[in-house]
């Protein structure tokens, strides 16, 4: 029997934004204020699922797959901080209805299927920084990336040799 797998539902940003977010974070953001996310890490979760067996796993994947709904354009045009979490964010100020919507089945199908579901309200963000232990300043508004959203993903996340690695299991396209 295998292990379980830490897993979760995400939106992957495309290479361009990812590198644009990156040079902007580095003008933004000093080494001091938190440990940044590797570009290659960087992404919007959907749902997390937390340890997954094998056969829920397998489950997932099929409910996931029966999801149709059209793609939609997501902007990333907010950003903040958690003191809590020690997270600084990336986020949008209006999310679309699509998100909302994609997220909401995915962590329903997860509840139903027993994976663990924070009990937070989904936030969509992308965690730019970690250990942020201390406020940081927010650029003020102005900022802003948009791209269309065509598809999602079932990712697992393992951390080796001090580094958190994910590894995309399975994609789904949005329809049209």
């Amino acid at each position: 029997m295998s292990e379980p797998k830490r897993l979760f539902f995400a939106i992957e940003l495309p290479a361009t934004v990812r590198e644009q977010i990156i040079s902007w974070r580095a003008a933004h953001f000093p080494p001091e204020a938190g440990r940044p996310v590797a570009a290659e890490n960087l992404h919007l979760t959907l749902a997390f699922l937390g340890d997954v067996s094998a056969d829920k796993q397998q489950a997932l994947i099929a409910l996931a797959g029966r999801i149709r709904q059209p793609g939609f354009t997501l902007s990333l045009d907010d950003a903040g901080q958690w003191l809590r979490s020690r997270v600084v964010w990336l986020g949008t100020r209006q999310s679309p209805r699509g998100l909302l919507q994609l997220a909401n089945i995915l962590r329903a199908q997860a509840a139903r299927s027993g994976c663990y579901q924070s009990p937070q309200p989904f936030h969509p963000h992308v965690t730019l920084l970690r250990d942020a232990s201390h406020a940081v300043a927010i650029p003020p508004p102005g900022f802003g990336w948009s791209f269309p959203v065509t598809e999602f993903a079932l990712y697992a996340s393992s951390f080796s040799r001090g580094r958190t690695r994910y590894a995309k299991l399975q994609r789904w396209t949005l329809t049209d």
